[in-house]
């Protein structure tokens, strides 16, 4: 049985604390864009090395950079200099049980798919370089992903801390991005990029939004279209906002802030692609939205990143997501939580079902004793830590989105 520290927190919840800051990177942001590249291709792989050899071997591609490339915009087009390069770094395994796997064949696939999913401007080989700087783990890393044991040895001795339930402003910016991604907004707005982000800085009860959202060249002729096509834009996240019940009462919306009139294209956001990586800004696996969706300051956040490591042994992504999971579970099944944080720590080689430390902090209603929220907190994190496969499966086969 593992032992779980369970204890109150003597806090507000963040909600209800005099000023937070929140953030989310929508998918053509050139952290995301590592995130989703390299978690993609970590899917992928896990999935060949089962289908060849039986079990998922060593590898972790959570080493990953997007390096900007050079463009020259206009209004009505333009033309990329040079291209982007991505390069994945780390770790895999390319000979197993006497099998060859072609590593950087099956990254490669998995990369363009993404792509074509997500960024569909942008075209591999051409406006995208990939660079496999991938070598063979360690032998003694090697065995952490032992064939036929269950549960496997921890790849890494690191900790992971996850939380419940959103705050307005999370909720806030995550409803933004993903309308502003969304397909009934692109439909409308097909002049627009993907590569959005956008922040809130709340104090007390008022809130301030700030978005950067790219216009395309080919799509925009003049300056003075451009400034019409971001009045509406904006006119129309202010109208899905205000139906929404994360919508605060004093909101402050600002859109491409460093816009300057007057400049012509020089001074308004333009790209080719969607993405800002095609001159203006690289990108870094870990940089991005942790595996909730959002990047907030108010809150304890792990070091690891999650996307691109191994599905099976790796605490690093394992723990990222369960703690995530429990706190959910934890608020909606205890009563009187009115917020939760879930830590869980590992000690490399011991199983990743049996974490060095595991500790939950509850800040409670008035009244509600903490040895019902201990007894009741404790058997959630057990059950989840004993169906941690579970997690792993669901991991390998891509349905738990962690950017």
């Amino acid at each position: 049985m593992v032992d779980v520290k369970v204890e109150r927190l003597d806090c507000p919840p963040v909600d209800e604390q005099p000023i937070e800051i929140v953030e989310r990177k929508g998918c053509g942001h050139p952290d995301s864009i590592c995130d989703g590249v390299v978690e993609a291709a970590a899917v992928r792989l896990a999935q060949e090395y089962r289908r060849r050899v039986g079990h998922v071997a060593h590898f972790n591609l959570d080493k990953g950079m997007l390096a900007a490339g050079s463009a020259e915009r206009w209004f009505g087009g333009g033309h990329l200099l040079a291209p982007m390069r991505f390069i994945f770094g780390d770790r895999a395994t390319f000979s197993c049980d006497g099998a060859e796997i072609p590593v950087n064949d099956i990254i490669r696939e998995a990369a363009d798919a993404w792509f074509r999913a997500n960024l569909p401007r942008v075209q591999p080989g051409r406006d995208i370089i990939y660079q496999f700087e991938l070598r063979p783990g360690s032998p003694e890393l090697q065995r952490t992903v032992p064939a036929g044991i269950e549960p496997p040895p921890a790849n890494d001795t690191s900790s992971a801390v996850g939380y419940a339930p959103l705050s307005r402003s999370e909720r806030l910016v995550l409803a933004a991005e993903r309308f502003l991604n969304g397909t009934e907004f692109k439909s409308q707005f097909p002049d627009t990029g993907e590569d959005i982000k956008v922040m809130a800085f709340r104090v007390e009860s008022s809130y301030r939004l700030t978005v950067a959202m790219p216009f395309l060249a080919s799509h925009t002729t003049s300056e003075s279209q451009y400034f019409r096509r971001k009045d509406e834009a904006a006119r129309a996240l202010m109208a899905y906002l205000d139906q929404l019940p994360e919508r605060p009462p004093f909101l402050d919306l600002n859109l491409n802030s460093l816009d300057a009139p007057g400049a012509q294209a020089a001074g308004v956001y333009l790209t080719l692609l969607g993405t800002s990586a095609e001159d203006g800004d690289s990108g870094e696996v870990g940089r991005g939205n942790r595996v909730n969706g959002v990047i907030s300051l108010n809150r304890p956040s792990s070091a690891e990143a999650a996307a691109g490591k191994n599905p099976v042994s790796h605490v690093g992504k394992l723990y990222n997501v369960l703690c995530f999971q429990l706190a959910q579970q934890i608020y909606e099944r205890v009563s009187g939580v009115r917020e939760v944080y879930v830590w869980l720590g590992s000690q490399i080689g011991q199983p990743v079902n049996e974490p060095a430390m595991a500790a939950v902090q509850a800040v409670v209603a008035p009244g509600r004793r903490m040895s019902g929220i201990r007894r009741e907190a404790s058997a959630i994190v057990a059950d989840g830590l004993a169906r941690i496969d579970e997690l792993s499966r669901a991991l390998i086969e891509g349905s738990v989105k962690i950017y």
